[in-house]
C-alpha cells in the first residue's frame, strides 16, 4: 500500500488539527457548565480517563500479549503523574472564580514559563530573536486581565490560581519528558491518569467537605464528556496530527485554543468579552506564534537520551496541550 500524498497528509493533518483544537479547548467551559466544585470534576474526570485508558491497556494486552505497566514504569512516571493532577485539581477550581478568557489566556503562558527550564534542564538554546515576541504576549496579557476586570465573572484568586496551574502543568512537562524516554504512549497515560487521580482526590475532598459523592446529573455529564474529550479524543487526535504534520505547525496551531475556548464560553455559559480585551487577545495569540515559530527553528534535537520509545508518536513530546487538559 502507498502511503498518502504530502498534499494529502498536510490536509488530513490540519484537519485533525483543527478537530483537537475544538475538542481541548471545550475542557474550561465544561468544567464551570457542570455547576460543581472544578477539584471534584477534576478527580471524577481523572476516574472515567483512568478506566478508559486502562481499557485501551488491556485491549492491547489481549492482542499483543504486551505486559502491564512494571514498577519501574510507574516509578518513571510517577512525578508527572503528581504534577498532573496538582494542575488538573488547581486549574479547574481556577475556571470556577475566574472567567474562561482569562484562565485560558494565563494557561497560554506555558512556553514562557518552560523556556528558563528547558534551557537548565535539557539544554536547549534559545533563541534571542524570540524573547521580544515574550514581552509582547506577556503585555497582551496584561491588556486581556487588566480590561476585563469590571465583567464580574473573574477575581485576582482564579486569575493567581490559573498562574499556579501553569507553573503545575510546566513541572508536568519536565518530568513526562523524561519518563516518555523509555515508557510508551499507551504505558504512560494509563499510569500517569490514576497517579494524578490519587493527588486531585484530596484536593477534592478538602474543597467538597469530604463529599464527593453523589453530583447532579448536570456535573455526572460534565464528567463524562470531559473523560471522553479532552481525558481520550483530544491525546488521541494530537498523537495522531504528530504523524501528519511537523511539530511546528502543530504548536503554532496550538496557540489558537485559547481563542476558541472564549467562543465556547460566548456560546454555552453566556460569558462576554469587553472590547478592550479584543486587541490584548490578538496580542498574546500573535505574541505566541512569533515565539514559538523563532524558537522552534532553533530547537536542537533531543539528545539519545530523551529519543521517544519505538511504539510513540514522532516528536511526542514537543507539541503538547495546554494545562488546562
Amino acid at each position: 500500500m502507498t502511503s498518502p500524498a504530502p498534499q494529502h497528509r498536510h490536509g488530513r493533518g490540519i484537519a485533525v488539527m483543527v478537530a483537537s483544537i475544538v475538542t481541548l479547548s471545550s475542557g474550561s467551559t465544561v468544567v464551570k457548565w457542570g455547576e460543581a466544585p472544578g477539584t471534584v470534576i477534576a478527580a471524577w474526570r481523572l476516574v472515567g480517563a483512568s478506566l478508559a485508558w486502562w481499557v485501551v491497556l488491556l485491549v492491547r494486552r489481549r492482542r499483543r500479549g504486551t505486559p502491564f505497566p512494571s514498577k519501574e514504569t510507574w516509578r518513571a512516571v510517577g512525578p508527572a503523574g503528581v504534577f498532573f493532577g496538582l494542575d488538573l485539581a488547581i486549574f479547574f477550581a481556577a475556571v470556577n472564580e475566574t472567567s474562561v478568557a482569562h484562565a485560558e489566556f494565563i494557561g497560554a503562558l506555558t512556553p514562557l514559563v518552560l523556556l528558563p527550564i528547558a534551557v537548565v534542564a535539557f539544554r536547549e538554546r534559545p533563541n534571542p530573536r524570540a524573547l521580544p515576541f515574550g514581552l509582547v504576549t506577556l503585555a497582551g496579557l496584561g491588556i486581556v486581565i487588566f480590561a476585563g476586570s469590571s465583567s464580574g465573572t473573574a477575581t485576582v484568586r482564579g486569575d493567581l490560581m490559573a498562574g499556579m496551574a501553569v507553573c503545575c502543568w510546566v513541572g508536568y512537562l519536565v518530568f513526562s519528558r523524561r519518563a516518555r524516554a523509555t515508557v510508551g504512549v499507551v504505558d504512560f497515560m494509563s499510569t500517569v491518569m490514576p497517579i494524578g487521580l490519587l493527588v486531585a482526590t484530596p484536593a477534592a475532598m478538602l474543597d467538597a467537605g469530604g463529599k464527593l459523592w453523589p453530583l447532579d446529573g448536570r456535573a455526572w455529564v460534565a464528567v463524562a464528556i470531559l473523560s471522553v474529550t479532552t481525558g481520550m479524543v483530544g491525546h488521541a487526535l494530537i498523537a495522531t496530527a504528530q504523524r501528519l504534520l511537523e511539530v511546528g505547525t502543530i504548536s503554532v496551531m496550538q496557540v489558537a485554543q485559547p481563542a476558541a475556548a472564549v467562543c465556547w464560553a460566548y456560546f454555552v455559559l453566556g460569558e462576554t468579552i469587553v472590547a478592550a480585551q479584543i486587541p490584548g487577545m490578538f496580542l498574546v495569540i500573535a505574541g505566541l506564534v512569533g515565539f514559538t515559530v523563532l524558537q522552534r527553528r532553533t530547537a536542537p534535537a533531543p539528545p539519545a537520551s530523551l529519543c521517544e520509545p519505538a511504539d510513540t508518536p514522532p516528536n511526542g513530546i514537543a507539541a503538547v496541550p495546554s494545562a488546562a487538559d
